[in-house]
């Protein structure tokens, strides 16, 4: 695709984020827009918020989505935090007839991996790198280097008798009116559940909540380096858009 501006789509479990960016520089030309994720979060109710996105930005052009799920060749494969009648939706194929424009889908922290290794502080990491992005759930980008290892789902590992979200994602910490401290030590407990296993050299927080950082930066404590990224919540939006430039 030769296009340097692409709508950028961040689909998430409580919200839809759609901004143009330029694909070039990574940086958006336009403000992000935000509307509720539809509920029931349905295929039909999900292309029906895309196409006001897409109507809301009066967009023509081609679009990049990040979506909740394992997507392999734009199709849904899971469905945790989304309805589960999104497995086995050929996503490209239906976002695309809502919108009348051309859609490319990946995993949503995928998208916001590539935002973050190749257009922010990534750029320079070398070795084994893994983005966190907290919100409803927790997604993973895990990358060698600047290359991407599509569809790791860390956020679903198998953690406190359950999976690592329903412990430490954002959405728990609000549920459960967890303190910063309180929270902040179950997401040390899986960081370091993390660094068993991968060893990484850097874990980069996303998502909303990596923009109070210095909230909770003080009970993190880990063998890798953890920072947020200083793309915050705009890198699934930017990543989206760089991933349909590939097509």
């Amino acid at each position: 695709m030769k296009e340097k501006l692409i709508l950028g789509v961040d689909v998430g479990g409580t919200g839809m984020k759609a901004g143009v960016v330029d694909v070039v520089s990574g940086a958006l030309q336009t403000e992000r827009k935000r509307i509720l994720t539809p509920q029931p979060p349905t295929p039909k109710n999900i292309a029906k918020g895309l196409k006001q996105l897409v109507e809301i930005h009066n967009w023509h052009g081609p679009i990049g989505c990040g979506f909740p799920a394992i997507v392999k060749d734009g199709v849904a494969y899971t469905a945790t935090n989304i309805d589960k009648s999104w497995i086995g939706v050929n996503i490209e194929e239906l976002f695309s007839e809502a919108t009348g424009c051309p859609v490319k889908v990946t995993n949503d922290a995928d998208a916001a991996g590539y935002a973050i290794m190749l257009y922010g502080v990534g750029q320079q990491l070398k070795g084994v790198n893994i983005v966190l992005t907290l919100g409803t759930g927790i997604g993973s980008g895990l990358f060698i280097n600047q290359t991407l290892i599509p569809n790791s789902e860390l956020g679903h590992l198998f953690f406190k008798g359950d999976i690592a979200e329903h412990y430490c994602s954002n959405a728990v910490r609000k549920k459960e009116k967890l303190s910063w401290k309180e929270w902040g030590g179950r997401l040390n407990e899986f960081l370091h559940h993390i660094d068993r296993i991968f060893s990484p050299n850097n874990i980069i927080l996303g998502g909303g909540v990596s923009k109070k950082f210095d909230k909770y930066e003080a009970y993190l404590n880990p063998r890798a380096k953890v920072f947020p990224t200083p793309l915050r919540n705009a890198a699934g939006t930017i990543g989206a858009a760089y991933y349909a430039s590939l097509f």
